[in-house]
């Protein structure tokens, strides 16, 4: 069976088109789907959205379970998702995620072995609304940590059954992603040629905001866990990559070092624990 577990609080404007983008997933037999939606703290419709599907997800053979959960909080979510679910295939999959209609079935068949393995789909920066937004990602997408080193697994990824056994229950970290990519080296983790849109914060104030969350999350990592960083395998920035990105896209370049300049020198406030990332 797969699992797939989706932390979401207040995510009314979202889950829909996640569930729609999940039930019109090509067949992946013979592998039975179950879909546990654990939904924390929500003040919002998400709770009566999610299960408003019940039918459709039924009329797939599939298994839907809404978990309503007071503690707001996405590791706890992660964590009582998990001990809802029986797939040994566990798919992680942000609430704000849309995806092609062949990742299930690709991401079921690179997980179909018994050593341990880690996977996830072609990551797309959804059509953003704000000019630094759209300047910002052009210039992040062509960074050599997202051209040349194989999997990201932001918003989305999926371990097998002796994958899974990496860790124990989710720690109460920022980076949940990278915690969980970091127990798999480069070569266990595989890639698929299904995408999905992950939506980027918009506006300047946003972005330099989220980034400096992520770079508070690398540093706990690396300062909870830095027997995890050697699995990083992230390529570094050369000059020469800097010359090839500023003569490539000139504007996206100079909006990029400007929203990291203003996380090196600003005001960084309390970057503990795990906080949404819009």
């Amino acid at each position: 069976m797969l699992s797939v577990i989706i932390p979401a609080n207040n995510e009314a404007g979202y889950i829909e088109p996640c569930l729609d983008a999940l039930l019109a997933q090509d067949p992946v037999p013979p592998v039975p789907v179950e879909i546990i939606i654990a939904a924390n703290a929500c003040t919002d419709d998400t709770v009566a959205i999610a299960r408003s599907y019940a039918a459709q997800v039924q009329a797939r053979g599939w298994r839907l379970e809404v978990l309503d959960i007071a503690e707001g909080g996405k590791p706890n979510a992660l964590n009582r998702g998990d001990a809802a679910a029986s797939g040994v295939l566990r798919l992680y999959l942000d609430a704000d995620i849309t995806m092609e209609p062949a990742m299930l079935a690709q991401l079921c068949a690179v997980l179909d072995r018994p050593e341990p393995a880690y996977a996830s789909g072609r990551l797309v920066v959804a059509p953003a609304k704000s000019w630094v937004t759209r300047k910002f990602m052009t210039l992040w997408q062509r960074l050599p940590f997202m051209t040349r080193s194989g999997v990201t697994g932001a918003g989305l990824f999926a371990v097998n059954a002796t994958g899974r056994l990496r860790w124990g229950e989710f720690p109460r970290i920022i980076a949940d992603d990278s915690y969980v990519r970091l127990q798999f080296s480069p070569e266990e983790r595989h890639g698929v040629p299904a995408r999905y849109l992950w939506p980027a914060v918009e506006g300047f104030d946003a972005l330099v905001r989220v980034r400096r969350r992520q770079d508070a999350g690398s540093r706990e990592i690396a300062e909870t866990y830095p027997e995890l960083v050697r699995n990083e395998g992230k390529p570094p920035v050369h000059p020469t990559d800097h010359l090839r990105l500023f003569l490539g896209t000139p504007v996206s370049y100079l909006v990029y070092v400007t929203v990291m300049l203003a996380v090196k020198f600003g005001d960084s406030g309390n970057q503990t624990g795990w906080s949404r990332g819009r």
